[in-house]
């Protein structure tokens, strides 16, 4: 199974690597690593996550306030929408579907 970032998604996923490294040295590292095991998780089991709405999924990352947000298409490729923090602008990312 392949997966593959929505552009804004993959920029909302740059910044927030630079925002946790800014604020400690390694925690950006920390951080792209919990996205990157999240999506090893979706890989294995793609429907496993809760439906956040009827076609995108949302997994919850370990130690960080994100969700990886995404939907599977026809040809069982995951489009990763949004690497969305948990307590901010809930819905920005729906124009992106």
């Amino acid at each position: 199974m392949k997966y593959f970032f929505h552009p804004e998604a993959k920029d909302e996923l740059l910044k927030s690597v630079d925002y946790y490294e800014d604020c400690q040295e390694g925690l950006g590292l920390e951080f792209s690593q919990q996205v990157f095991l999240g999506i090893q998780r979706i890989l294995r089991f793609p429907k496993s996550w809760p439906k956040f709405s009827k076609s995108t999924r949302s997994s919850i990352l370990n130690k960080f306030p994100f969700a990886i947000l995404y939907q599977i298409d026809d040809d069982d490729q995951i489009f990763i929408i949004a690497i969305m923090h948990t307590s901010r602008k809930p819905g920005y990312w729906r124009d992106r579907i």
